[in-house]
């Protein structure tokens, strides 16, 4: 190699190294010892990065913050975590806690807080939260949870959080007035709110998002958070897409819902509720429809555990194709409203039941003998191709119920189907495998 071809290729590499060397957070007086506060250093390495589309690198520490990051455009905030990571039973099984490994933010700022005050860290377009851990060291696992602002707030287009662990937050992630989110890899235990999505006008994604209770199960705590608690509500978004997510111990799982700017279309695949009062609350949805495809539902817990409910004002298509519904439960799907709901080769097992009182996690269930799996109160049904695995009712359809058709499902026992509706030609009833 000629000499001047050497240094071409050596100055080359080394300007290269430079442009997208890491900003580190430690330059600029980040102690990492997880006493003191450490927002103005964060808050002036990211400026640093401002305009060179740079990454601010966080090396193993504890970080505190008593205020709040606003991570500028094209700027990646990044811990030393390649994937998500995990604190499963934190204080009460022995293991490590979130302060002793990886990249830990410890959130002080914004307690007492509510949806409307500054969120912990705001991205803005182009810009990522990645790997790290955030965790508040001021909410007590045997009390009540203290409310928050927003742990993270996407605004712009393409913000992302990727292979991050939200483990207690009191509201987790805001995806409202954004373009194109990514919220991809993310777990922990929100005790209020997990993802809120609203005002979104181009494709949302969320991808292996679990919420489960690994930071506290302790019985004051989490008895509140299965009454209050919410894993995703998704209100105006067009075309979101939606992938293998989790929600274990709210009072509901998905709630779709409306907003001043609307209600939801999208895709949902491979998605799961489990101990969910309600796992699927839709109030009202987009007419060309919420597919749910691949889904599991379980519901035990509360008063009478449902895992599909439509309300009233829902005038949009609801599918749900090859999906499984078990408790025991009171019922697997309640549906009002005028719009249509449909349920193509699921599984409909362990309703009819009611949970006794005061019995804790494993109380004993009064079976009831009257109740149906779905119950069709208004709108337009579909039930396809399903199986039916107790034997009791298995569908109502109710006197408002415009049009039907319930057809070839496999029924455990004899049909037991209520057509309150009348023998009209809108409702059909036929080919249907039963004992």
């Amino acid at each position: 190699m000629s000499r001047k071809i050497f240094l071409f290729v050596f100055f080359t590499f080394v300007s290269a190294a430079f442009v997208f060397a890491d900003v580190n957070v430690k330059d600029f007086g980040a102690a990492g010892d997880g006493v003191a506060d450490s927002t103005v250093a964060f808050q002036k390495a990211l400026d640093a990065a401002a305009g060179e589309s740079q990454v601010v690198f966080v090396p193993r520490g504890k970080y505190r913050f008593d205020g709040s990051l606003n991570v500028p455009q094209g700027v990646t905030l990044k811990g030393v975590w390649e994937s998500v990571p995990s604190h499963v039973g934190i204080r009460n099984r022995g293991q490590v806690k979130p302060t002793d490994d990886g990249t830990t933010f410890l959130v002080y700022g914004g307690k007492g807080g509510n949806e409307e005050t500054k969120p912990f860290i705001t991205l803005n377009t182009n810009s990522t939260l990645k790997g790290v851990c955030v965790y508040y060291p001021e909410q007590n696992e045997d009390d009540i949870p203290v409310e928050y602002a927003w742990t993270i707030a996407m605004r712009g287009k393409n913000p992302a959080v990727l292979e991050c662990e939200l483990l207690n937050p009191y509201r987790a992630i805001d995806a409202t007035k954004n373009e194109r989110h990514l919220i991809r890899n993310v777990s922990g235990q929100p005790l209020r709110l997990g993802v809120f999505v609203d005002d979104i006008y181009d494709v949302g994604r969320i991808e292996n998002v679990h919420f489960n209770p690994w930071w506290s199960m302790k019985p004051k705590l989490y008895r509140w958070q299965m009454e209050n608690g919410v894993a995703f509500v998704f209100a105006r978004t067009d075309w979101q897409y939606v992938h293998n997510t989790f929600a274990f111990g709210y009072k509901i799982g998905y709630h779709f819902a409306e907003s001043k700017s609307g209600v939801c279309n999208g895709n949902f695949l491979g998605i799961g509720a489990d101990d969910c009062t309600t796992a699927v609350q839709v109030d009202n949805c987009a007419p060309f429809g919420l597919l749910i495809t691949n889904a599991e539902f379980t519901s035990f817990h509360g008063e009478e555990p449902t895992m599909v409910r439509v309300s009233e004002k829902n005038r949009g298509v609801v599918r749900f194709v090859n999906c499984a519904f078990w408790g025991p439960c009171y019922q697997n799907a309640n549906i009002d409203g005028r719009g249509t709901v449909g349920f193509s080769d699921c599984t409909f097992v362990q309703w009819g039941f009611k949970q006794q009182e005061g019995n804790g996690r494993r109380a004993e269930h009064e079976i009831l003998r009257n109740v149906p799996a779905v119950q069709a109160n208004n709108g337009n049904l579909i039930v396809r191709g399903c199986e039916f695995m107790e034997n009791k009712p298995q569908i109502l359809i109710g006197e408002k119920i415009r049009k039907a058709v319930i057809t070839e499902n496999i029924i455990n026992g004899k049909e037991q189907i209520e057509n309150k509706a009348g023998e009209k030609p809108s409702i059909v009833i036929k080919n249907n495998a039963s004992e």
